[in-house]
């Protein structure tokens, strides 16, 4: 028998206001069966497409569905769609599966997937470069289309399949031909779950309902691959800026699932009864910290590497993390533990080296100007190292200028590309999953193609050359080398600059069964009993 817990009035006022929102629509709520889930952060930007960010790319799944998955061997799977290759690799021909339906009852063709394809491309670090490839893609019938290389490539397979961040969601055409610069503002996708736009609050909640017409495959569910079966009828996201408050709801039995536990708050649920904290994403995060190259003082390398210079793992991660059972230092942008591995600039980002940054300061001539730098507050996996970088970069002599808001706002943030004076930025940090950072075409932070580029907009066209290098190559020592080039360059001109790796724990009600282990947060599978 579960025991009686106690629940305080602030969470009690809370919940209870995230769950009304003031229209007293908690009504079906309370009848089914529910999922009540603390998310890292409110959830605000809705089109997983025009972004990079997390939470957007999880409400993605949700609703929307992929062509293919990737499985826990990083194997390419059908998901929406089975394919066949021509004999010389240059024609891929794509078949729906039966049944596939849009949340409004249409059914799914090849002219929406054709559309979805375009749309995520024209933005996708792998897209961009896929579609150099392309030669044209062109519908069948309704239920077939296929696509013609120029040459050979796995960027395909892989692109389709992407984990994160900006995964290659399908959507109904009359959506997906929104330009990628324009955010949709309909949420239709034909994926497991629907969600609920009247009970959605920006930032505070949003609601999903399980998809009754979905058909899920009949593989064993893996990552994003296999069967998508959805055992609870109802998935609500909250947003608790106190993370405090999110463990007592946890603990009182409030709510069920909380994303991110904060390392500080860990003691307070591994020894609570009828509460499991485990790290479901086994390979961890990378953190790291990104320039704006198109304004002063970033614009000049010797500056972003001086900035580099400034600033120690060691400091970020004990303020991150604190617990080294969760993480360690590395140099390497692909990640450490990756087949692409590499430790060049190791002296450059994981120590700090004042009297190197400040002799960096002195030969750019330094003028003082402001470094912007984004701090996000109500976010604990990103909340501290904003802070340690700022401290490390005054004491290196750089004037800092650092502003605090919310994490959706610094999304919404980092594709502004005005100066830093007229509402743009100078630096931010943020991190990525290393289950997909392990190439240069998973790996977001190291496309180089200037203002077509992640938010920072590097242009280095020699990582370019070297990524259209990496996508003709089959060859494993071939690819090593390549992105061995790759590390140096992104290291000295400084493309991105790592902070360490770290694990991140989630925690969850005993009440849940069968939670999904994956790099990426997903309620499919997921299954709850009551008291």
């Amino acid at each position: 028998m579960r025991s009686t817990k106690w629940t305080s009035p602030a969470v009690k006022g809370w919940i209870l206001t995230a769950a009304l929102g003031g229209a007293m629509l908690a009504g079906h709520a309370a009848q089914a069966q529910t999922v009540t889930a603390v998310m890292q952060s409110g959830l605000r930007v809705m089109d997983p497409i025009t972004t990079t960010a997390f939470m957007s790319r999880d409400h993605g799944y949700m609703i929307y569905d992929t062509l293919l998955g990737m499985d826990e061997h990083f194997q390419v799977r059908p998901q929406m769609a089975d394919w066949q290759v021509s004999d010389d690799a240059l024609v891929y021909t794509f078949t729906l599966r039966d049944g596939l339906r849009w949340h409004d009852g249409q059914p799914v063709t090849a002219g929406d997937c054709i559309a979805s394809i375009k749309r995520w491309a024209s933005v996708d670090a792998t897209g961009q470069v896929l579609m150099t490839m392309v030669a044209g893609i062109d519908a069948l019938d309704d239920r077939r289309f296929e696509v013609r290389l120029e040459e050979p490539t796995t960027l395909l397979l892989e692109g389709l399949a992407k984990l994160s961040s900006r995964p290659a969601f399908m959507m109904p055409e009359r959506i997906a031909d929104t330009p990628a610069s324009t955010q949709i503002t309909e949420y239709i996708g034909s994926g497991p779950f629907k969600f609920v736009t009247a009970e959605f609050q920006p930032g505070a909640k949003a609601v999903y309902e399980k998809n009754p017409d979905y058909a899920p495959r009949d593989e064993p569910s893996s990552w994003t691959a296999g069967g998508k079966v959805v055992k609870v009828d109802r998935v609500e996201w909250l947003a608790m800026p106190d993370q405090m408050t999110a463990v007592n709801a946890l603990q009182s039995g409030d709510v069920d699932f909380i994303q991110q536990v904060p390392f500080d708050l860990l003691p307070l649920l591994e020894r609570q009864e009828g509460t499991k904290v485990e790290v479901l994403d086994r390979l961890g995060a990378w953190s790291y910290f990104r320039f704006n190259h198109l304004y002063p003082p970033f614009d000049d390398a010797r500056l972003r590497q001086a900035a580099m210079y400034a600033v120690s793992q060691q400091d970020v991660l004990d303020s991150l993390v604190g617990n080294p059972d969760y993480y360690r230092t590395c140099a390497a942008v692909f990640g450490c533990g990756n087949p692409n591995e590499n430790d060049y600039g190791a002296e450059m980002v994981i120590p700090a080296n004042l009297e190197r940054a400040r002799a960096l300061l002195e030969e750019a001539h330094y003028d003082g100007t402001p470094v912007v730098l984004l701090q996000p507050t109500d976010l604990a996996m990103l909340a501290p190292q904003p802070v340690v970088i700022a401290s490390a970069l005054r004491a290196a002599g750089f004037n800092v200028d650092m502003r605090p808001m919310d994490w959706q706002s610094v999304v919404m943030q980092q594709s502004n590309q005005n100066p830093p004076a007229q509402g743009g930025w100078n630096l931010f940090s943020t991190f990525s999953i290393l289950a997909t950072s392990g190439d240069p075409f998973g790996n977001t932070t190291i496309a180089a193609n200037g203002r077509e580029a992640w938010a920072g907009w590097p242009d280095v066209p020699e990582i370019e050359a070297l990524r259209l290098d990496y996508a003709r190559s089959t060859d494993a020592a071939e690819r090593k080398q390549i992105t061995a080039e790759i590390q140096r360059l992104a290291i000295d001109q400084g493309v991105v600059a790592p902070l360490g790796q770290f694990q991140i724990p989630a925690a969850y009600s005993d009440r849940l069964s069968d939670v999904p282990h994956a790099p990426v947060t997903i309620f499919w599978g997921m299954g709850k009993s009551e008291d």
